[in-house]
């Protein structure tokens, strides 16, 4: 298996990132030994990009503690890009950090008040006043043309560096981006570019430059409400794809730079808060961006000889859509492709079952049930107020509970579980759309009767093991059987 470089670039990069992790930590299966993700975003105070970076930092602090010889929950390995190289000339984080656009204009950046009249009368042509004028520390707010001189510095990061000298051969790239913004249209051909023009003296360049490369790029999927003051508008999101794809038709699927091309969107869709970025930008989680997060998983898991490349091109180049069986506004299991079913109808059943013990019966349990206690160490109050419990496990829990709440309530909307406070009764019929298997006999335990037997029985199977690895492990193998039995998957 091979590793997995992930450029997330922008607004939607961070939240297709989001998507992925929730995917891997259910135990959706991916060709990968790792990941590793590199987030391009100039907007550092973006809500979303801070909730994807903690979410991260959780999932790979949960991954540490989990035994890594089975099966399971956080499965595949996320690490950043300093733990990957050791080294210490880079930041610590999922995040590259812009140089030089924190408190600054754009006509600051390219150091225009120190150009002569002659170059100063030829940037007025490229850029206009408001142009020259954008804050950069929030983005390029749906200018490429801005996006694609500053993004261009990436080439020379040390992150950049980093990458190319940890790049094996058999390694492979990923881009995600959005094709109607700033940031995102512009850093895809931009990052492409530097990935299939590499030359010495950079690390591995003949490797880089042919790389197995894929990419999804996302028309748009959300719109904004109207704003006469801020510098977004949605009437502009179709204006600018069409001149991102005639580009991309030369660029990009014209000189065959990918191996294979994702391309989704959806005309239905629902206008967030018009918010620039000045105040946070937090979009709620999308229906698309979970089927962007499969097109990595779907690249990932195609064998190497349908990817080849060669000169700095891809020869046989893949391209791709998304659908749904139905076009129905509230999406479900049943909605999905039979081969997208199979990929993730299992894992995140299990999780969601995880997610409502450890949210509705966990602390009731502790000390009542054998699985608990009857061997050590045991799953006790010292357990759940404990860091990893308080500080990873129930946090990325919490936000597995937004993350479905948010794909529910957004146009087009995601909802594979009934979303409900209380599942004391029903634990089984919250899988909207798929029956359980019923037993009619006087005999039948279900819900939480149930699960706790599956529970117990889990913990007899499991040796001596570290409380969190054992805790993962029991919950693991209880929910599969759970799933095994009361659902015909």
């Amino acid at each position: 298996m091979a590793r997995l470089f992930i450029f997330g670039i922008g607004g939607t990069g961070v939240r297709v990132i989001k998507s992925l992790t929730m995917l891997l930590a259910s135990g959706v299966k991916m060709n990968a030994t790792e990941v590793i993700p590199i987030i391009v975003d100039p907007h550092q105070s973006n809500q979303d990009l801070k909730r994807t970076l903690n979410l991260l930092e959780d999932y790979q602090a949960v991954r540490d503690k989990r035994d890594p010889g089975h099966e399971g929950f956080f499965q595949t390995n996320i690490s950043t890009l300093q733990r990957l190289t050791g080294s210490q000339s880079i930041g610590s984080t999922f995040s590259f950090k812009l140089k030089n656009v924190q408190n600054e204009q754009f006509k600051d950046y390219i150091n225009f008040g120190s150009l002569n009249k002659k170059n100063k009368s030829l940037v007025s042509l490229l850029f206009s006043e408001k142009n020259l004028a954008t804050e950069m520390d929030i983005g390029f707010v749906g200018n490429p043309n801005i996006g694609s001189v500053v993004l261009n510095q990436f080439k020379d990061s040390g992150e950049f560096v980093n990458f190319a000298s940890n790049f094996s051969q058999n390694d492979r790239i990923f881009i995600i981006s959005s094709i109607f913004g700033g940031t995102g249209a512009a850093g895809f051909p931009t990052i492409l570019k530097n990935i299939r023009n590499a030359q010495p003296p950079l690390p591995n360049h003949e490797w880089i430059r042919n790389a197995k490369v894929g990419a999804v790029t996302l028309l748009p999927y959300f719109g904004v409400a109207p704003d006469p003051a801020s510098k977004i508008d949605k009437a502009t999101f179709i204006s600018k794809s069409k001149a991102a794809l005639a580009y991309y038709e030369t660029n990009v699927s014209g000189n065959n730079s990918v191996n294979a091309l994702y391309y989704l969107g959806d005309d239905r869709t629902k206008d967030y808060p018009n918010d620039p970025g000045e105040h946070g930008q937090r979009n709620d989680a999308h229906f698309m961006e979970v089927a962007a997060a499969l097109s990595v998983v779907d690249f990932m898991n195609m064998p190497d000889a349908a990817l080849g490349s060669e000169n700095g091109r891809a020869v046989q180049p893949i391209y791709k859509e998304f659908g749904i069986k139905r076009d129905e506004e509230l999406v479900s299991f049943t909605q999905l492709g039979d081969e997208t079913q199979a990929q993730i109808k299992t894992p995140l059943t299990q999780y969601w079952y995880f997610y409502l013990y450890l949210r509705d019966k966990l602390s009731q349990t502790l000390g009542k049930q054998p699985w608990t206690n009857r061997k050590k160490p045991a799953v006790n109050k010292a357990f759940t107020h404990g860091s990893f419990y308080q500080n990873h496990l129930s946090p990325f829990n919490e936000q597995f509970g937004t993350w479905l709440k948010e794909l529910r309530q957004n146009k087009r909307a995601f909802a594979p579980f009934s979303l409900s406070e209380k599942t004391s009764s029903g634990l089984f019929d919250t899988v909207r759309g798929i029956e359980p298997q019923r037993h009619w006999s006087p005999f039948a335990r279900d819900n939480y009767v149930l699960y706790d037997e599956e529970l117990n029985r889990a913990e007899r199977n499991v040796g001596s093991l570290p409380v969190e690895q054992k805790f993962m492990r029991i919950f693991y193998k209880a929910t599969n059987a759970l799933v095994n039995r009361k659902f015909d998957f």
